[in-house]
């Protein structure tokens, strides 16, 4: 039963190990764009938009606040066509002292919710913590810029997605409804 459950479950999931697939159902083979078998033994970065990307999210889970064994975000992955689509991830390690050796993840294509916009790095980092509520100059110090650098990329930001205000553009960067 259980092998039935995993293996048809209405979100795509993932068993990997070391970063590597070694088992994933249906659905995530539908959400990335090819068969189950597929995707068996490929590294998860060949379904990122860049190395970047993929190395900046193996370092979030070598922090501390995820080492309880869980994490959770949304961001843009890339199906197997190269087309970039935006993505809820989910995650648990099995090993939460080694968050990389075993874990289940799933993966939910929320890009109906969300408009699909063409951002630099440093406008997808603003992005996220803007969307986690930062202020300019929070977010300057997390990323080491100045508060008015992050402005500018905010307002870059506000006029790719059409926005003409800040609760506007975490609406849309959220799939909310305003």
């Amino acid at each position: 039963m259980t092998d039935i459950a995993f293996d048809h479950a209405p979100v795509g999931l993932a068993q990997l190990e070391h970063r590597f697939i070694r088992r994933c159902n249906l659905q995530f083979a539908e959400t990335f764009g090819d068969t189950p078998a597929a995707f068996i033994g490929m590294e998860i970065s060949a379904l990122y938009p860049s190395r970047a990307d993929f190395d900046r999210i193996g370092d979030l889970l070598q922090q501390e606040d995820a080492q309880a064994g869980r994490y959770d975000d949304e961001r843009i992955m890339r199906r197997c066509t190269g087309e970039l689509f935006w993505c809820r991830v989910r995650g648990r390690s099995l090993t939460p002292d080694q968050p990389f050796r075993a874990g289940i993840w799933s993966f939910a294509d929320i890009s109906d919710d969300r408009p699909m916009v063409t951002l630099t790095p440093r406008e997808r980092d603003v992005a996220i913590f803007t969307c986690r509520g930062l202020s300019a100059k929070e977010i300057g110090v997390e990323l080491n810029l100045s508060y008015r650098t992050v402005e500018t990329h905010r307002a870059n930001l506000l006029k790719k997605f059409s926005a003409r205000k800040l609760p506007e553009l975490v609406a849309k960067l959220t799939g909310m409804p305003l």
